[in-house]
């Protein structure tokens, strides 16, 4: 597992997603991560919906698409904000 990028999900959620979700897979061709892109914008904690998971891939995607380092260091700050302003609403 690296600091930055997706996160990972479940068994149970890959088989279903992937039926479901165009390129939901590809996020599985990097490192999972501790924060990600989908985290910093929005889409932590449980995924209710498919609309919401298909939110969370394509941050995941647009992640994979853009990779650098700046962006892996906005990453971190954006998350070490939300964290201190208590934006979070992970469990």
């Amino acid at each position: 597992m690296s600091i930055v990028g997706p996160r990972p999900h479940a068994v149970a959620h890959n088989e279903l997603y992937r039926k479901i979700i165009k390129g939901y897979m590809v996020r599985h061709k990097v490192r999972p991560g501790i924060t990600g892109w989908a985290q910093v914008n929005g889409y932590r904690g449980e995924t209710e919906t498919v609309e919401k998971m298909r939110g969370r891939v394509e941050y995941d995607l647009d992640y994979l698409r853009n990779w650098s380092l700046r962006l892996d260091i906005y990453i971190i700050f954006k998350t070490i904000l939300v964290i201190a302003r208590g934006q979070s609403s992970a469990y």
